[in-house]
């Protein structure tokens, strides 16, 4: 099964910018949808970017678009998300996730997705 390896995490201030890397090991079905989700400490994982890979087509969560930006590098396996202009409301555990089911749901559903990275911290301070 494909596995997902988060880089890129960290600590800035309100304003900066953080690219997130997410390095897949299997160029198959499996990593068709490639997604960015986070969680934050008491509230609901959600949505940030999801790449249809072989579509090329974006998806944001809500109020991600214009700030985030998800891009990938097909030859090295990579699926890179930008965050611009991060706010403290920004901090959260960021996760990548694979394997998307095509269920009920739309690719922004976390519900979604069988194969998830260990996630990467990202902290913004005002």
């Amino acid at each position: 099964a494909v596995q997902l390896v988060e880089s890129g995490g960290g600590s800035v201030q309100a304003g900066g910018s953080l690219t997130l890397s997410c390095a897949f090991t299997e160029d198959t079905s499996s990593s068709d949808f490639i997604g960015w989700f986070r969680q934050a400490p008491g509230k609901m994982r959600e949505a940030v970017a999801i790449l249809n890979r072989r579509a090329g087509e974006a998806y944001y969560g809500d109020s991600m678009e214009g700030r985030f930006t998800i891009s990938q590098d097909s030859a090295n396996k990579i699926v890179y998300v930008r965050l611009n202009n991060l706010t403290p409301a920004d901090t959260a555990m960021y996760y990548c996730a694979a394997e998307y089911t095509y269920g009920l749901g739309t690719p922004l559903d976390f519900r979604e997705y069988r194969i998830w990275g260990q996630g990467i911290q990202v902290t913004v301070s005002s």
